[in-house]
């Protein structure tokens, strides 16, 4: 089941450099077509799902404000730390 914290592991992952941006975009646009997303927030996860499965295209790529903002509608306050 996909659900906010899965979205938002992957996401962490990208910005973290665990995975690759196509990794990513590969598992959101699997996400897409999915069947097992979280009920209560399946419009929400489908959204933030499609932008991050269009991240690749030039015209769709992401800046932090937008990785940011996602994180923020899930439900997370997103903070930067240096290790």
């Amino acid at each position: 089941m996909i659900t906010r914290q899965t979205v938002r592991n992957k996401i962490l992952a990208y910005l973290n450099h665990d995975i690759t941006l196509a990794e990513l975009v590969d598992w959101a646009e699997d996400g897409v077509f999915e069947t097992y997303l979280d009920e209560k927030d399946t419009d929400l996860l489908m959204d933030v799902l499609a932008r991050l499965g269009a991240a690749d295209m030039e015209q769709f790529h992401l800046s932090w404000e937008d990785y940011y903002s996602m994180l923020s509608q899930l439900g997370y306050k997103p903070q930067v730390v240096t290790a």
